[in-house]
């Protein structure tokens, strides 16, 4: 039997020079930034790994940021019509005329009148440039109702049009009445999300917290309410809009009839959530110490589970939008003066309409966009509620 002799194993030593902000765990090195980040900040770095979503993002921040200047940015007031230009087609922006740079320029359109079928046929006159104009006079408005004035960031040349997404059948510009549908259209979400938002969690948090009666309570309401298909229920209720109410109070009611459908689902998303959490030892505590059920609630419950409800909140947004423009489009919902994108598409019913005037589908493309960006912005959420997760 031979005998072996055992050796210690040999020490290696780092010649990495030491970084005193940087601390060990489970192996690796973690960056001392990120074990002293608050469960905010590390959900908020890990959402920028989402490309698509801080893309969405930067889009849904330019888009709620440009209601807030809507007069300034169309080109034209919300009601101007330009009756010797009806249904006129899209105008393209030039730069170079007859081989030559210009400012950024129009041709002014021409039409001849087909006695036979009456419609217009446009054609652009080449022979003259107009050059847009930019921060210019035009159209008078009143700022948010407020301030009177006069400036817009680009207008039509002195003399000729701009129709940069077309005219409706009174001659009205499609880019301006888009850009002021967006204040309805986009508001009513926030709006009715805010309000749907208080109801779920103010009921859904009364019936996890206390349980018993008042669960069983909010837990039949809620199922009475899911059982009933949604789009006939918002037929019939806004169909009993009185149609003497002012355009102002048709938003509003608008607004309240998509919050009272849409709290039910977050309702019960809170009531199972607090129903997990309110045997926890923290809560326990809290109440030993003399602390009332709101305060529990309010303070303690909620924050814990306040990622989820914010991801919540970004993918309902996008289905009050869309409600909001199924109504209008039915004609059941906003009515003229107000403009939303709803209302915009409800000229678009006519087949033969969208056939000879196919711009007239282009206020579509923002609600399509921004339901898009909505949507990643929610995935983006969705995969930053975990910081942990690598």
């Amino acid at each position: 039997m031979s005998l072996t002799r055992s050796f210690p194993p040999e020490h290696f030593v780092s010649t990495d020079p030491f970084d005193p902000d940087a601390t060990v765990a489970a192996g690796s090195i973690v960056s001392e930034r990120y074990a002293k980040a608050s469960q905010a900040k590390l959900i908020w770095w890990r959402f920028l790994r989402h490309k698509v979503a801080v893309v969405s993002l930067v889009f849904l921040a330019l888009a709620y940021l440009s209601i807030l200047f809507v007069e300034f940015l169309a080109p034209y007031a919300q009601s101007t019509r330009n009756t010797d230009f009806i249904f006129a087609p899209p105008q393209q922006v030039h730069f170079v005329h007859d081989g030559a740079f210009v400012a950024p320029f129009v041709y002014p359109l021409d039409y001849q009148l087909d006695l036979d079928t009456l419609q217009r046929t446009y054609s652009e006159d080449t022979s003259r440039p107009l050059p847009l104009r930019f921060f210019c006079s035009g159209d008078a408005y009143a700022f948010w109702g407020l301030v009177e004035a006069e400036t817009h960031l680009v207008c039509p040349p002195e003399g000729g049009t701009l129709f940069l997404l077309g005219s409706d059948r009174l001659g009205r510009d499609m880019l301006s009445r888009i850009l002021y549908g967006a204040r309805i259209s986009l508001t009513i979400g926030l709006v009715g999300v805010t309000l749907s938002f208080i109801l779920g969690i103010t009921i859904g948090g009364l019936a996890g917290y206390f349980g018993g009666w008042v669960d069983s309570v909010v837990q039949r309401v809620t199922e009475i309410l899911r059982s009933i298909p949604e789009l006939p229920l918002w037929l019939a209720l806004s169909a009993a809009l009185p149609v003497t109410w002012s355009p102002l109070l048709v938003y509003f009611g608008i607004t309240l009839i998509l919050a009272l459908l849409d709290w039910p689902g977050l309702a019960r998303a809170v009531r199972s959530k607090l129903f997990a959490l309110r045997e926890e030892d923290f809560v326990t505590a809290a109440e030993m110490l003399g602390a009332s059920p709101r305060r529990i609630i309010a303070r303690h419950l909620l924050p814990n589970f306040m990622s989820h409800l914010i991801a919540s909140a970004s993918l309902s947004i996008p289905t009050m939008i869309l409600a909001e423009t199924a109504l209008s489009f039915l004609g059941l919902g906003l009515r003229p003066p107000i403009t939303s994108w709803g209302v915009l598409l409800s000229e678009a019913q006519n087949i033969e309409a969208v056939a000879l005037y196919p711009w007239l589908l282009l206020p579509m493309v923002p609600v399509v966009l921004t339901v898009l960006a909505f949507s990643f912005v929610g995935d983006g959420l969705r995969d930053a509620i975990d910081p942990y997760q690598h």
